[in-house]
C-alpha cells in the first residue's frame, strides 16, 4: 500500500523513539578485578565489563530496579550505579570495609554490615544521611531485612551470632547463637523462617522468626570430600517454596534442600569456591559465583543440572539479576 512520504517519516521517527526491548541481565561483582561483569541472560554470555571501586563484594538492586548498590569494601563506601547508563552517580557513607547490605522494603533505608567496625550502619539512600550506627558482634557480615520490614538481621562471624535489629527503633533487641562463622542470612517468602549459614561450623540453621529460635540444623556430607571443605555460605530459596540452595564454598558443590522437609536432596558440582547465588527473573536458572575458578555456573532449576559455565573476572563474589 502506498504511504505518503510524510507518513513514512512519522513511522520511522516513532520506531526510532520506541524503547528497545530490555534483555534480562545479570551483574556479577569481581572482587579482585574491581569490576562488574554484565551477562545477557538470553545468550548466557558476558556483554560488558564495568570498572567500579576497590574490592566490590555485596551488590543489591533498588526496589524499582533503576539503581545498583555496590559494596566497594576497600574504598570504604557504597557506590550507587545508574543502571540506564552504567555510571556511578553517588557514594553513600558506609563505615569501614562494607561487605554486605540489605535494602528495606521502603527503598530508602540501607542496612550495611561494616566488618572492621563491628557496626551496622543505616543510611538513607535518598538524602545520604546516616540514620543510625548499631553495635553488633565482631566481624559482622551477612545482612537481611524481613519482607514486612520489621527486622534487620546481621551475622557476626567471630561472635557466631545472629543480631536482631528493630527497624523502627534501630535497637538491637535479641541475639541467636549459631555455629561458627555465620556468613549469610535469607528470609523465606512469607518472612516466617530465616536460614543462616555457618561457614566453619559446616551447618545451616533454620530459625523461627517469631521466637527467634533454631528449629532445625542442617549438615552436609559429600562423598570423597573432606568435611573441612564443606563450608556453607550463600543461601537462596526458590519462589515456589520447593528448594533451598546452599553454596558450599571450597567443596565446589551446591546443596539442594527440600525447603519443606529440610531433607538434602542432591549435591551439584559447580566451579571452585562457590560463594553466592541468584535466580534469573523467571526462576528458570540459578547462577553461582565461583571465586577461585573465576566463573559463573548456570543451574537448570527444574532439571537440577549445571548446564553452562560463564567466564567472568577474578574472584566473582556477588550476583543480582533483573529483567
Amino acid at each position: 500500500m502506498f504511504k505518503p512520504p510524510f507518513l513514512k517519516s512519522l513511522l520511522l521517527s516513532a520506531l526510532m523513539a520506541a524503547p528497545a526491548a530490555q534483555a534480562a541481565t545479570a551483574y556479577v561483582s569481581n572482587e579482585k578485578d574491581n569490576t562488574l561483569s554484565v551477562i545477557d541472560l538470553n545468550t548466557l554470555e558476558v556483554t560488558d565489563t564495568i570498572e567500579v571501586g576497590e574490592r566490590p563484594r555485596g551488590i543489591a538492586l533498588s526496589k524499582d530496579k533503576t539503581r545498583l548498590y555496590i559494596c566497594a569494601s576497600d574504598s570504604d563506601t557504597v557506590q550507587v550505579m545508574d543502571l540506564a547508563t552504567h555510571r556511578i552517580i553517588s557514594n553513600l557513607p558506609s563505615g569501614e570495609d562494607p561487605e554486605q547490605f540489605a535494602l528495606h522494603p521502603d527503598n530508602k533505608r540501607l542496612y550495611i554490615s561494616n566488618e572492621d567496625d563491628a557496626l551496622v550502619t543505616v543510611v538513607n539512600t535518598e538524602s545520604h544521611e546516616v540514620l543510625a550506627q548499631i553495635e553488633v558482634g565482631v566481624e559482622p557480615e551477612g545482612m537481611a531485612v524481613s519482607p514486612d520490614g520489621r527486622w534487620a538481621v546481621n551475622t557476626s562471624e567471630t561472635t557466631s551470632m545472629l543480631h536482631w535489629i528493630d527497624t523502627e527503633t534501630h535497637e538491637l533487641v535479641d541475639n541467636t547463637l549459631v555455629d561458627q562463622r555465620p556468613r549469610h542470612v535469607e528470609f523465606s517468602q512469607n518472612g516466617e523462617i530465616l536460614w543462616a549459614s555457618s561457614e566453619i561450623g559446616g551447618t545451616v540453621s533454620v530459625v523461627d522468626v517469631a521466637s527467634r529460635e533454631i528449629i532445625k540444623k542442617l549438615s552436609f556430607k559429600i562423598r570423597g570430600i573432606h568435611p573441612d571443605k564443606i563450608q556453607p555460605v550463600g543461601v537462596k530459596l526458590s519462589a515456589d517454596g520447593r528448594y533451598a540452595f546452599v553454596a558450599l564454598g571450597p567443596s565446589n558443590h551446591v546443596a539442594v534442600v527440600d525447603a519443606s522437609t529440610y531433607e538434602v536432596l542432591d549435591y551439584l558440582l559447580v566451579g571452585r569456591r562457590v560463594w553466592h547465588m541468584e535466580f534469573t527473573p523467571d526462576q528458570r536458572y540459578l547462577l553461582t559465583t565461583n571465586g577461585v575458578s573465576g566463573d559463573v555456573s548456570v543451574i537448570d532449576v527444574d532439571a537440577l543440572k549445571v548446564i553452562k559455565s560463564i567466564k567472568v573476572g577474578r574472584y566473582p563474589w556477588g550476583v543480582v539479576t533483573l529483567e
